[in-house]
């Protein structure tokens, strides 16, 4: 499977450790930061080499390998990731959703969206992304641009990559933003999520050179005070993961209190995620969840392909969920992160 999403690939850490640290003196040495023993900076001087090798110039490697430190409290935050046990009984849904779909991201999407009212139509048509998810991705990252991270990236990915426990990942991801400097993205906006992930969207630098774009025509990507660029942005990354215009992520449902549960138990092995998927049934189509007594709260062909969820157990909310929710799952692999960018989203559509 192509590496599309940061949560695909970083697990759960970058959204939800969004931890800023002061922006002055951001590229001196804290507290945090260990003295550069020599294992480090031998193993930077290799990044150099393969940065160059990747075509990055002679200027950007030294310019960002010579004052590189390895950084404690990356490698403790990186630590700390919880591990999840198959059989651990998840949290619940309704605490998460409240934080997330909350009123100030509901009034601050819609207003953004009235603001961009003559650009929605261009991006929809072109991307078959609503605007309403686009703007839903981009409160639930960064609300909106309040909180995009105070981590130094260069010293953050090379310190991960160092570690070693994702070695092949972070060091392409380091060479990437040296890629991003070479095509003129200013130093002092190499600023990020502890785990590499960067702007509104909190893009890591690889998914940016691949996916990033100019909504505005101005000839730059600037998904950091761009809301043009950020929109078109996360647009392009739905469309790439497969979007189907047209189709809503899913519906809220009524499921009546005989349900044979036991029957619906999903069949597919997912590759990855695999407990995130696990807490969804099979997928039927809707004429089936209806001849089952379940009933969509929202308009969906009884051709459509869903599968249930009931977050917070039986008895509570319920939703049908289409093919586009897997989408959503490819930017965050969290069933209740993608919940709650599709329940913001239908909100701000209001």
């Amino acid at each position: 499977m192509k590496n599309r999403g940061k949560i695909m690939i970083l697990g759960l850490a970058v959204s939800a450790a969004l931890i800023a640290v002061p922006q002055t003196n951001l590229y001196a040495q804290s507290a945090d930061t260990a003295p550069a023993d020599n294992g480090f900076q031998a193993y930077v001087a290799q990044l150099g080499a393969q940065a160059r090798a990747a075509g990055v110039s002679a200027a950007t490697v030294q310019a960002y390998s010579s004052a590189l430190t390895y950084n404690l409290r990356v490698v403790a935050l990186d630590r700390a990731q919880p591990e999840i046990s198959p059989s651990a009984r998840p949290p619940a849904f309704a605490p998460y959703r409240a934080a997330h779909v909350d009123a100030d991201r509901i009034i601050r999407g819609r207003a953004i969206y009235a603001d961009m009212a003559t650009k929605i139509p261009e991006f929809e048509q072109k991307y078959g992304v609503p605007a309403s998810i686009i703007l839903s991705i981009w409160g639930n990252e960064t609300s909106y641009g309040r909180v995009k991270g105070g981590f130094d990236l260069p010293n953050s990915l090379a310190t991960l990559a160092y570690d070693g426990r994702r070695r092949a990942l972070f060091a392409g991801e380091f060479i990437a933003l040296l890629k991003m400097a070479d095509q003129g993205v200013p130093r002092d906006r190499m600023v990020g999520s502890w785990a590499g992930a960067f702007g509104n969207p909190q893009f890591l630098p690889s998914v940016y050179l691949r996916l990033a774009q100019d909504g505005d025509g101005d000839g730059v990507r600037d998904i950091w005070s761009n809301r043009a660029d950020t929109m078109a942005s996360i647009a392009n990354y739905f469309r790439d993961s497969g979007w189907r215009p047209g189709l809503p992520w899913g519906v809220g449902a009524y499921v009546p209190a005989d349900l044979d549960r036991s029957t619906l138990i999903g069949k597919l092995d997912s590759p990855v995620c695999k407990r995130v998927h696990s807490r969804r049934t099979r997928w039927l189509t809707v004429k089936e969840w209806r001849a089952k007594g379940v009933i969509p709260q929202g308009n969906l062909p009884d051709s459509t392909m869903a599968a249930l969820i009931e977050p917070d157990g039986i008895g509570k909310n319920a939703y049908l969920l289409t093919g586009n929710y897997r989408v959503i799952l490819e930017y965050n692999c969290s069933n209740y992160y993608a919940l709650s960018v599709g329940l913001l989203a239908d909100e701000i559509a209001k």
